[in-house]
Protein backbone atom coordinates (compact mmCIF):
# COMPACT_ATOMS: atom_id res chain seq x y z
CA UNK A 1 0.00 0.00 0.00
CA UNK A 2 1.48 2.98 -0.98
CA UNK A 3 2.55 5.86 2.61
CA UNK A 4 2.32 9.03 1.04
CA UNK A 5 5.00 9.61 3.82
CA UNK A 6 8.02 11.48 4.25
CA UNK A 7 10.44 11.29 6.61
CA UNK A 8 12.23 13.21 9.86
CA UNK A 9 15.57 12.19 8.67
CA UNK A 10 19.41 11.97 9.99
CA UNK A 11 21.80 14.45 9.05
CA UNK A 12 24.91 14.52 10.18
CA UNK A 13 26.84 18.11 11.17
CA UNK A 14 30.47 17.72 12.09
CA UNK A 15 31.64 19.64 14.95
CA UNK A 16 34.89 19.37 17.28
CA UNK A 17 35.36 17.16 19.82
CA UNK A 18 37.28 17.38 22.96
CA UNK A 19 38.58 13.83 24.29
CA UNK A 20 41.62 12.03 26.09
CA UNK A 21 43.29 9.90 23.74
CA UNK A 22 41.67 6.66 25.26
CA UNK A 23 38.04 7.63 24.17
CA UNK A 24 39.43 9.46 20.34
CA UNK A 25 40.97 5.77 19.77
CA UNK A 26 37.12 4.21 20.59
CA UNK A 27 35.61 6.99 18.55
CA UNK A 28 38.11 5.92 15.48
CA UNK A 29 37.41 2.14 16.19
CA UNK A 30 33.83 2.65 15.15
CA UNK A 31 32.33 3.25 11.81
CA UNK A 32 29.03 4.71 10.44
CA UNK A 33 26.72 2.02 8.62
CA UNK A 34 23.29 2.78 7.48
CA UNK A 35 20.46 -0.19 6.07
CA UNK A 36 17.34 0.26 4.66
CA UNK A 37 14.57 -2.53 5.58
CA UNK A 38 10.89 -2.76 3.48
CA UNK A 39 7.46 -4.18 4.52
CA UNK A 40 7.46 -3.98 8.16
CA UNK A 41 4.20 -1.71 9.43
CA UNK A 42 3.77 -0.69 5.81
CA UNK A 43 6.66 1.87 5.37
CA UNK A 44 10.57 2.11 5.26
CA UNK A 45 13.07 1.43 8.49
CA UNK A 46 16.30 2.79 8.32
CA UNK A 47 18.64 1.95 10.50
CA UNK A 48 21.97 3.51 11.27
CA UNK A 49 24.53 2.24 13.70
CA UNK A 50 28.58 2.69 14.77
CA UNK A 51 29.96 -0.61 15.16
CA UNK A 52 33.41 -2.15 15.04
CA UNK A 53 32.57 -3.93 11.61
CA UNK A 54 29.64 -4.86 9.12
CA UNK A 55 29.32 -7.79 10.66
CA UNK A 56 29.01 -6.50 13.81
CA UNK A 57 26.19 -4.30 12.59
CA UNK A 58 24.74 -6.61 10.11
CA UNK A 59 24.13 -8.87 13.51
CA UNK A 60 22.29 -6.16 15.33
CA UNK A 61 20.33 -5.49 12.26
CA UNK A 62 19.12 -9.13 11.87
CA UNK A 63 17.87 -8.90 15.72
CA UNK A 64 16.40 -5.72 14.93
CA UNK A 65 14.97 -7.14 11.71
CA UNK A 66 13.35 -10.13 13.24
CA UNK A 67 11.02 -8.11 15.92
CA UNK A 68 9.86 -5.93 13.62
CA UNK A 69 8.47 -8.92 11.78
CA UNK A 70 7.04 -9.90 15.11
CA UNK A 71 5.68 -6.63 15.90
CA UNK A 72 4.45 -6.31 12.48
CA UNK A 73 2.34 -9.44 12.66
CA UNK A 74 1.46 -9.22 15.69
CA UNK A 75 -0.22 -5.30 14.93
CA UNK A 76 -1.44 -5.93 11.58
CA UNK A 77 -5.28 -5.10 11.32
CA UNK A 78 -5.36 -6.37 7.67
CA UNK A 79 -4.01 -9.51 7.28
CA UNK A 80 -4.16 -12.76 9.39
CA UNK A 81 -3.67 -16.98 9.17
CA UNK A 82 -6.53 -17.12 8.45
CA UNK A 83 -6.45 -15.00 4.67
CA UNK A 84 -5.74 -17.52 1.78
CA UNK A 85 -2.07 -17.94 1.18
CA UNK A 86 -1.13 -16.45 4.68
CA UNK A 87 -1.20 -19.39 6.58
CA UNK A 88 2.24 -20.21 6.77
CA UNK A 89 3.12 -16.94 6.88
CA UNK A 90 1.09 -16.09 9.71
CA UNK A 91 1.39 -19.52 11.65
CA UNK A 92 0.81 -19.53 15.37
CA UNK A 93 -0.35 -15.55 15.23
CA UNK A 94 -3.85 -13.96 16.82
CA UNK A 95 -3.53 -10.06 15.96
CA UNK A 96 -5.30 -7.21 15.27
CA UNK A 97 -7.06 -8.48 12.55
CA UNK A 98 -8.22 -11.39 14.83
CA UNK A 99 -9.49 -9.50 17.54
CA UNK A 100 -11.55 -7.52 15.09
CA UNK A 101 -13.03 -10.31 13.17
CA UNK A 102 -16.72 -11.22 14.06
CA UNK A 103 -18.29 -14.66 14.25
CA UNK A 104 -22.37 -14.89 14.17
CA UNK A 105 -22.42 -11.58 14.65
CA UNK A 106 -19.97 -11.10 17.94
CA UNK A 107 -16.63 -10.68 18.63
CA UNK A 108 -15.21 -14.06 19.77
CA UNK A 109 -12.51 -14.07 22.86
CA UNK A 110 -8.79 -14.05 21.56
CA UNK A 111 -5.83 -15.71 23.00
CA UNK A 112 -3.29 -13.25 22.16
CA UNK A 113 0.68 -12.88 22.76
CA UNK A 114 1.78 -10.84 25.87
CA UNK A 115 3.53 -8.70 23.36
CA UNK A 116 -0.20 -7.75 22.33
CA UNK A 117 -1.65 -7.54 25.77
CA UNK A 118 1.16 -5.30 26.50
CA UNK A 119 0.36 -3.02 24.20
CA UNK A 120 -3.25 -2.67 24.31
CA UNK A 121 -3.20 -2.14 28.12
CA UNK A 122 -0.38 0.84 27.34
CA UNK A 123 -3.01 2.49 24.97
CA UNK A 124 -5.59 1.89 27.54
CA UNK A 125 -2.84 4.02 29.98
CA UNK A 126 -2.73 6.34 26.75
CA UNK A 127 -6.25 7.14 26.49
CA UNK A 128 -6.36 8.62 29.73
CA UNK A 129 -3.61 10.60 30.02
CA UNK A 130 -4.65 11.95 26.31
CA UNK A 131 -8.30 12.07 27.31
CA UNK A 132 -9.54 10.21 24.44
CA UNK A 133 -7.71 11.96 21.61
CA UNK A 134 -5.55 8.82 21.07
CA UNK A 135 -8.38 6.71 20.91
CA UNK A 136 -7.68 2.60 19.54
CA UNK A 137 -11.06 1.76 19.91
CA UNK A 138 -11.76 4.46 17.00
CA UNK A 139 -11.61 1.26 14.43
CA UNK A 140 -15.19 1.78 13.46
CA UNK A 141 -14.36 5.29 12.27
CA UNK A 142 -11.20 5.31 10.81
CA UNK A 143 -11.92 2.16 8.56
CA UNK A 144 -14.22 4.16 6.48
CA UNK A 145 -11.66 7.01 5.88
CA UNK A 146 -9.31 3.77 5.47
CA UNK A 147 -11.69 2.40 2.76
CA UNK A 148 -11.74 5.68 0.66
CA UNK A 149 -8.31 6.78 0.95
CA UNK A 150 -7.25 3.06 0.00
CA UNK A 151 -9.54 3.78 -3.56
CA UNK A 152 -7.71 6.35 -4.15
CA UNK A 153 -4.19 5.13 -3.88
CA UNK A 154 -5.18 2.29 -5.98
CA UNK A 155 -6.62 4.63 -8.95
CA UNK A 156 -10.18 4.05 -8.65
CA UNK A 157 -13.21 6.89 -7.49
CA UNK A 158 -13.10 7.97 -3.70
CA UNK A 159 -15.33 9.98 -2.13
CA UNK A 160 -16.00 11.23 1.88
CA UNK A 161 -17.37 9.17 3.90
CA UNK A 162 -21.58 8.95 4.54
CA UNK A 163 -21.87 11.37 7.64
CA UNK A 164 -24.61 9.07 8.65
CA UNK A 165 -22.14 6.16 8.85
CA UNK A 166 -19.54 8.51 10.73
CA UNK A 167 -21.39 9.45 13.95
CA UNK A 168 -23.22 5.59 13.82
CA UNK A 169 -19.69 4.40 14.26
CA UNK A 170 -18.60 6.64 16.70
CA UNK A 171 -21.23 5.21 18.87
CA UNK A 172 -18.77 2.25 19.01
CA UNK A 173 -15.47 3.90 19.95
CA UNK A 174 -15.73 3.31 24.12
CA UNK A 175 -12.53 1.98 25.48
CA UNK A 176 -14.21 0.18 27.92
CA UNK A 177 -15.29 -2.31 25.50
CA UNK A 178 -11.57 -3.51 25.15
CA UNK A 179 -11.69 -6.42 27.46
CA UNK A 180 -8.54 -7.48 28.47
CA UNK A 181 -7.64 -10.70 31.00
CA UNK A 182 -3.96 -9.62 31.44
CA UNK A 183 -3.68 -13.56 33.52
CA UNK A 184 -5.31 -15.49 30.88
CA UNK A 185 -3.69 -13.41 28.18
CA UNK A 186 -7.63 -12.84 26.45
CA UNK A 187 -8.76 -10.44 24.13
CA UNK A 188 -12.27 -9.13 23.34
CA UNK A 189 -14.28 -6.28 22.17
CA UNK A 190 -17.58 -6.55 23.85
CA UNK A 191 -18.90 -4.34 20.89
CA UNK A 192 -20.37 -5.96 18.34
CA UNK A 193 -19.63 -2.85 15.83
CA UNK A 194 -16.44 -2.20 17.52
CA UNK A 195 -13.03 -2.20 15.28
CA UNK A 196 -9.71 -1.90 16.90
CA UNK A 197 -6.90 0.65 15.19
CA UNK A 198 -3.60 0.92 16.90
CA UNK A 199 -1.81 2.47 13.87
CA UNK A 200 -1.52 5.89 16.52
CA UNK A 201 0.17 3.89 19.03
CA UNK A 202 1.94 0.16 17.67
CA UNK A 203 4.65 1.59 15.40
CA UNK A 204 6.29 3.53 18.32
CA UNK A 205 5.48 1.25 21.03
CA UNK A 206 7.40 -1.83 18.73
CA UNK A 207 9.86 0.74 18.05
CA UNK A 208 10.70 1.36 22.15
CA UNK A 209 10.21 -2.52 22.80
CA UNK A 210 13.53 -3.31 20.26
CA UNK A 211 15.16 -0.14 21.65
CA UNK A 212 15.10 -1.17 25.26
CA UNK A 213 15.72 -4.66 24.37
CA UNK A 214 19.16 -3.53 22.26
CA UNK A 215 19.70 -1.12 25.39
CA UNK A 216 19.41 -4.14 27.86
CA UNK A 217 22.25 -5.91 25.53
CA UNK A 218 24.61 -3.11 26.01
CA UNK A 219 23.80 -1.97 22.47
CA UNK A 220 24.22 1.65 21.98
CA UNK A 221 25.06 4.73 18.72
CA UNK A 222 22.62 2.94 17.24
CA UNK A 223 19.18 5.26 15.75
CA UNK A 224 16.01 3.30 14.08
CA UNK A 225 13.65 5.33 12.09
CA UNK A 226 10.51 3.38 11.09
CA UNK A 227 8.57 5.40 8.60
CA UNK A 228 10.10 8.72 10.24
CA UNK A 229 9.46 7.44 13.99
CA UNK A 230 13.13 7.76 15.37
CA UNK A 231 14.56 6.85 18.31
CA UNK A 232 18.07 6.97 19.38
CA UNK A 233 20.10 4.42 21.76
CA UNK A 234 22.38 6.09 23.27
CA UNK A 235 24.89 8.67 21.97
CA UNK A 236 27.50 8.63 18.39
CA UNK A 237 30.78 7.22 19.13
CA UNK A 238 32.62 9.86 21.96
CA UNK A 239 29.37 11.22 23.62
CA UNK A 240 28.30 12.96 20.69
CA UNK A 241 25.13 13.92 20.19
CA UNK A 242 22.32 12.92 16.85
CA UNK A 243 21.00 16.03 14.86
CA UNK A 244 17.96 15.35 13.67
CA UNK A 245 15.95 17.60 11.36
CA UNK A 246 12.18 18.00 12.19
CA UNK A 247 10.82 18.38 8.58
CA UNK A 248 9.07 21.29 6.68
CA UNK A 249 5.35 20.52 5.87
CA UNK A 250 5.62 22.74 3.12
CA UNK A 251 9.09 21.98 1.49
CA UNK A 252 8.34 19.33 -1.14
CA UNK A 253 12.04 18.89 -1.56
CA UNK A 254 12.79 17.97 1.98
CA UNK A 255 13.49 21.24 4.25
CA UNK A 256 13.87 21.55 8.11
CA UNK A 257 11.83 23.60 10.31
CA UNK A 258 14.22 22.92 13.08
CA UNK A 259 17.02 21.49 13.90
CA UNK A 260 17.69 19.45 17.04
CA UNK A 261 21.11 18.06 18.77
CA UNK A 262 19.89 14.74 21.28
CA UNK A 263 20.67 11.35 22.20
CA UNK A 264 18.61 8.42 23.79
CA UNK A 265 15.50 10.43 22.91
CA UNK A 266 12.76 9.61 20.54
CA UNK A 267 11.45 12.45 18.03
CA UNK A 268 8.24 11.64 16.42
CA UNK A 269 6.11 13.80 13.73
CA UNK A 270 2.30 13.82 12.77
CA UNK A 271 1.62 15.84 9.57
CA UNK A 272 -1.31 16.15 7.36
CA UNK A 273 1.00 15.69 4.66
CA UNK A 274 1.89 12.07 5.34
CA UNK A 275 -0.84 9.83 4.76
CA UNK A 276 -3.77 11.42 2.40
CA UNK A 277 -6.16 11.37 -0.14
CA UNK A 278 -8.16 14.02 -2.52
CA UNK A 279 -11.61 14.57 -3.63
CA UNK A 280 -12.17 17.58 -5.83
CA UNK A 281 -9.05 18.83 -5.66
CA UNK A 282 -9.07 18.98 -1.47
CA UNK A 283 -6.62 17.26 0.69
CA UNK A 284 -7.92 14.87 2.97
CA UNK A 285 -4.81 13.72 5.97
CA UNK A 286 -5.40 10.39 7.90
CA UNK A 287 -5.20 12.29 11.48
CA UNK A 288 -9.28 12.32 12.27
CA UNK A 289 -10.67 14.57 15.45
CA UNK A 290 -12.97 12.88 17.04
CA UNK A 291 -15.03 15.47 17.70
CA UNK A 292 -15.34 16.32 14.30
CA UNK A 293 -15.01 12.68 12.75
CA UNK A 294 -13.48 14.78 10.43
CA UNK A 295 -9.68 15.43 9.64
CA UNK A 296 -8.20 17.68 12.22
CA UNK A 297 -7.60 21.40 10.96
CA UNK A 298 -5.62 22.44 14.04
CA UNK A 299 -1.64 22.20 12.39
CA UNK A 300 -0.03 21.09 9.69
CA UNK A 301 2.35 19.04 12.39
CA UNK A 302 3.43 18.33 15.41
CA UNK A 303 6.75 16.87 16.63
CA UNK A 304 7.23 15.27 19.90
CA UNK A 305 10.37 14.70 21.31
CA UNK A 306 10.91 12.46 24.94
CA UNK A 307 12.18 9.56 25.86
CA UNK A 308 9.66 7.00 24.99
CA UNK A 309 9.10 6.35 21.48
CA UNK A 310 5.28 4.93 22.17
CA UNK A 311 4.69 7.97 24.07
CA UNK A 312 5.91 9.87 21.47
CA UNK A 313 3.74 8.34 18.73
CA UNK A 314 0.68 8.53 20.91
CA UNK A 315 1.48 12.15 21.79
CA UNK A 316 2.16 13.65 18.59
CA UNK A 317 -1.22 12.07 17.33
CA UNK A 318 -3.03 13.81 20.56
CA UNK A 319 -1.56 16.97 19.81
CA UNK A 320 -2.45 17.28 16.57
CA UNK A 321 -6.24 17.21 17.23
CA UNK A 322 -5.86 19.42 20.47
CA UNK A 323 -6.14 23.19 20.60
CA UNK A 324 -2.71 24.88 20.95
CA UNK A 325 -3.89 25.97 24.10
CA UNK A 326 -4.58 22.10 25.44
CA UNK A 327 -2.21 21.12 23.83
CA UNK A 328 0.52 23.00 25.93
CA UNK A 329 -0.91 22.39 29.13
CA UNK A 330 -0.83 18.50 28.26
CA UNK A 331 2.74 18.64 27.20
CA UNK A 332 4.07 20.86 30.34
CA UNK A 333 2.56 18.48 32.63
CA UNK A 334 4.48 15.67 31.20
CA UNK A 335 8.11 15.10 31.69
CA UNK A 336 11.10 14.92 29.78
CA UNK A 337 8.36 15.82 27.09
CA UNK A 338 9.14 18.70 24.51
CA UNK A 339 6.84 19.36 21.75
CA UNK A 340 6.91 21.72 18.47
CA UNK A 341 3.94 22.58 16.48
CA UNK A 342 3.90 23.89 12.62
CA UNK A 343 0.95 26.18 11.93
CA UNK A 344 -1.37 26.76 9.00
CA UNK A 345 0.47 29.49 8.07
CA UNK A 346 3.63 28.02 8.21
CA UNK A 347 4.92 29.76 12.04
CA UNK A 348 6.08 27.55 14.66
CA UNK A 349 5.59 27.14 18.38
CA UNK A 350 7.28 25.11 20.70
CA UNK A 351 7.30 23.95 24.65
CA UNK A 352 8.99 25.59 27.48
CA UNK A 353 12.27 23.79 27.04
CA UNK A 354 12.51 22.53 23.33
CA UNK A 355 14.94 25.19 22.65
CA UNK A 356 16.96 23.52 25.10
CA UNK A 357 17.49 20.53 22.40
CA UNK A 358 18.81 23.21 19.83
Amino acid sequence: MKAFIRFVSFFLVFSMLVCGLASCKAQKSKEKFTKTLLDYFDTVTTVTGYADSKEEFDEVVELIEERLWEYHKLYDAYHSKNDKGLEDLYAGVTNIKDINAVVDGQHTVCNVDKKLVDMLLYCKEIYTLTSGETNVAMGSVLSLWHNEREKWENSQPASLPDEVALVEAAKHTDINDIVIDEAAGTVFLADPEMLLDVGAVAKGYATEMIALELEKMGISGYGLSVGGNVRLIGSKPGGENWNIGIENPFDAYGGYVENISVSDVAVVTSGSYQRYYVVNGIKYHHIIDKDTLHPSEYFESVTIVTKNSALADALSTALFSMSLESGKALIEEIDGAEALWVQKDGSTISSSGFSRLK
